[in-house]
């Protein structure tokens, strides 16, 4: 029956039912919504299509995520996990970089560190090798956190590992993205479970209701052993990640050993994810230890998410970019950042810092470089340099400011990445290491982006790309 003619009873209860959902969604959206542009886009799409607009808006508009988080933290209480790191490590920094170690003290809650040994490794050919044997010669505890972890030759060598230390005793746990690691089979999940080895998918379901979860994805890398050696960085579990088997298509990335007091924290975000996923504590030495000096890095772990972490990671960098005085080195697989990071690299190029942004000539998703290539003009006209790495694929995520400070990890420099991803990186004030990375970024400089790059694409290009930048928040 055409609507301009249904009975005036019905067609009342429809308008009355429209006001109500509308009105409801709105004052919902206006309470809970901080980005203006969101807020009006669901408020609009409701407005338009009330019933179907609010069924979108409870599937995907609203941060469920953030509500278990508070939820958790608030019922954790009376088993707390999180042990209190011992403050004879605790640091306080004067000079440049002070104002940046107290805002990210106040940020995560998370003393500075000193007395750590921090080793970079590169490659599953240089990491792999490390972590085995650290699982090798695991005697109380195992925690690995991986966002992909593919059932393969280089999986099924870490799995036999895994299993070997589960049998001769050690407390293993084993966390897997409930995406990056299969979502509808997960051999390595299925395979753990199996060997009776603890595995647990995280934010995996099928239920239609919580398919908004397929955008919010675990994408950490952590393992930690005995609570006292650790890694973490970019590198997967993966066949991809071993140059030496010359894979079809090759990842190089870089990864870091962790020893000293900085692990405790490593293996209290371990064991946060872990609770999140599960609602098991961790607790106990077997987890966290205490540590002696083992080097001389000073050193903080910093998480982002979208739970109770939101934007942390971005927030340090914008803030170490802030106090740049000579140079700014970024090193990303994927570049697509907000507008904050993107006019903050663009206002410390205007003021003199050399800013350099190493990508891949091609990354492993094509839709990101064409989003890139039709949003990153502004930097070029600011005067930062843009450079493309060629073959292998690098999946490295590094920042160097001043051959003084880094921040390494698994975020990438989109807004994914630091908006909807559970990532976790680390901020290191080490001069050594921060030349270190400093001179791999300036090795890896092997071709400079120009306008003339840009402006020589065809139109029909251009409109490619152009279409692909609205999908930014979601690539």
């Amino acid at each position: 029956m055409p609507f301009d003619i249904l009975p005036p009873l019905p067609l009342l209860t429809v308008t009355l039912i429209r006001f109500v959902l509308v009105t409801s969604v709105s004052l919902h959206i206006l309470l809970t919504k901080r980005n203006t542009s969101s807020a009006i886009g669901w408020i609009g799409i409701c407005v338009l299509m009330p019933a179907l607009g609010t069924v979108l808006y409870l599937m995907f508009g609203i941060n469920r995520v953030r509500r278990l988080a508070k939820k958790l933290v608030s019922g954790r209480s009376a088993h707390r996990f999180q042990a209190t790191q011992n403050s004879s490590w605790n640091r306080e920094l004067d000079g440049q970089f002070a104002p940046l170690a107290l805002m990210v003290s106040k940020l995560t809650s998370r003393p500075l560190v000193g007395g750590n040994c921090i080793s970079c490794l590169h490659d599953g050919d240089g990491a792999y090798p490390h972590m085995l044997s650290a699982i090798d010669q695991a005697e109380k505890s195992i925690l690995l956190c991986s966002y992909i972890f593919r059932n393969d030759n280089v999986g099924g060598d870490f799995m036999e590992k895994l299993v070997a230390a589960r049998k001769r005793g050690v407390e293993v746990r084993v966390l897997v993205d409930g995406i990056g690691s299969g979502y509808f089979f997960s051999g390595v999940y299925w395979r753990l479970k199996k060997a009776g080895v603890p595995c647990a998918r995280f934010m995996h379901s099928m239920l239609p209701w919580r398919m908004p979860f397929l955008n919010l994805r675990n994408h950490r890398k952590i393992l930690v052993v005995d609570g006292k050696v650790g890694f973490m960085g970019g590198l997967n579990i993966a066949n991809e990640n071993l140059l030496a088997l010359k894979p079809r298509h090759p990842v190089s990335d870089t990864h870091f050993k962790l020893e000293g007091p900085i692990v405790r924290q490593l293996s209290e975000a371990m064991a946060w994810d872990w609770y999140f996923a599960t609602q098991e504590v961790l607790t106990g030495d077997i987890y966290f230890q205490e540590h002696t000096a083992n080097g001389e890095s000073v050193a903080r772990i910093v998480t982002a998410g979208p739970d109770t972490d939101l934007e942390k990671i971005e927030y340090t960098m914008l803030q170490a970019i802030t106090l740049a005085r000579k140079q700014v080195r970024l090193m990303t697989p994927y570049f697509l950042p907000g507008s904050r990071l993107m006019s903050e690299l663009a206002l410390a190029a205007l003021r003199g810092v050399q800013v350099d942004v190493i990508i891949p000539l091609t990354s492993n998703h094509p839709p990101i470089d064409w989003a890139c290539a039709a949003n990153i003009s502004p930097l070029l006209d600011a005067g930062v340099r843009v450079w493309r790495v060629k073959p292998p694929f690098n999946h490295s995520k590094l920042m160097v400011v001043d051959r003084a400070w880094s921040c390494v990890g698994s975020s990438n420099l989109d807004i994914r990445s630091l908006r909807l991803n559970f990532e976790i990186n680390l901020e290191i004030y080490d001069i050594t290491l921060a030349g270190v990375l400093d001179d791999f970024m300036t090795r890896h400089r092997n071709v400079r982006l120009t306008h003339h790059d840009l402006d020589k694409r065809n139109y029909l290009i251009k409109v490619r790309d152009a279409a692909a930048r609205l999908g930014m928040p979601y690539l």
